[in-house]
């Protein structure tokens, strides 16, 4: 399995603390059956994203994990005006290993109303986002409609493991299931960070998966999706998301990233 969100880094946000704790959570990864891991380091108002720093650090866990894991570097970037403006100059600066694909998070509390609008921008700039966790997201809970807009624009999405487990509580649990069914769900992630609350854990979300939708559905999200990320190369066809269509004149809506991924 392979796991593109994933708060690695030592002592540079609300993941793991120290060194030590990163290797811990390096081998409780293999141990659990993950191949890949994506560092990604949280950019937004309490914290910096600092792209040398964050290449040092990753140099220092690489060299006490011995191979264990192949390990990259992203970003868990907040969609603030700023980041945005910065992701749209620097292409490269906060996406998956610095190739297309990029890991974008909604505010708990707001998200606007012109985000469509930012998919199709960053999509022009040849990046394609991946909305990371919808499921725990407190404004998609009440109105997960709101969705629609930005998988028609393009926008793929990642829900967290433990979310199918239960950890974040039956909304999330349940608000998972449902894009699971819709076929709006195009990866799983660990977002690990420690051992013990946010632990480096895939294998009983897969399981959870194939159970219910077949182990053809948990190795695309766990393993064909995820690797496409990594080594920045084009997603295959996806099954068709259910429940898009739009009561306005979809016809003439932009043809994005969505257009392109599932057209013939």
């Amino acid at each position: 399995m392979i796991d593109i969100h994933h708060h690695l880094l030592f002592a540079l946000d609300d993941g793991s603390p120290n060194l030590d704790t990163s290797v811990a959570m390096v081998e409780a990864a293999a141990a659990d059956g993950i191949t890949h891991i994506v560092c990604t380091p949280h950019a937004n108002a309490r914290f910096q994203f600092q792209p040398d720093i964050n290449r040092e650090r990753l140099e220092a866990i690489r060299a006490r994990v011995d191979g264990k894991v192949a390990l990259g570097l992203g970003c868990d970037f907040r969609l603030s005006y700023d980041n945005v403006e910065d992701a749209l100059k620097n292409r490269t600066k906060y996406t998956i290993n610095q190739k297309q694909y990029l890991l974008v998070e909604f505010d708990d509390l707001m998200i606007p109303q012109n985000m469509t609008d930012v998919f199709y921008e960053l999509g022009v700039a040849e990046q394609r986002p991946i909305i990371t966790h919808p499921e725990r997201n407190a404004t998609i809970q009440r109105h997960p409609e709101r969705m629609k807009d930005w998988l028609r624009e393009g926008a793929l999405v990642q829900i967290t493991a433990s979310s199918l487990t239960g950890r974040f509580g039956r909304t999330a649990q349940s608000l998972a299931h449902q894009f699971l069914d819709r076929n709006w769900v195009h990866f799983l992630a660990t977002d690990a960070h420690n051992l013990e609350s946010r632990p480096p854990k895939m294998s009983e979300a897969y399981q959870v998966v194939a159970k219910r939708y077949g182990r053809e559905t948990a190795e695309r999200l766990c393993v064909t999706n995820p690797r496409a990320a990594f080594f920045g190369e084009e997603l295959g066809r996806q099954p068709a998301p259910v429940g898009l269509e739009s009561d306005d004149d979809q016809p003439e809506r932009r043809k994005g990233l969505f257009g392109r991924l599932f057209s013939g």
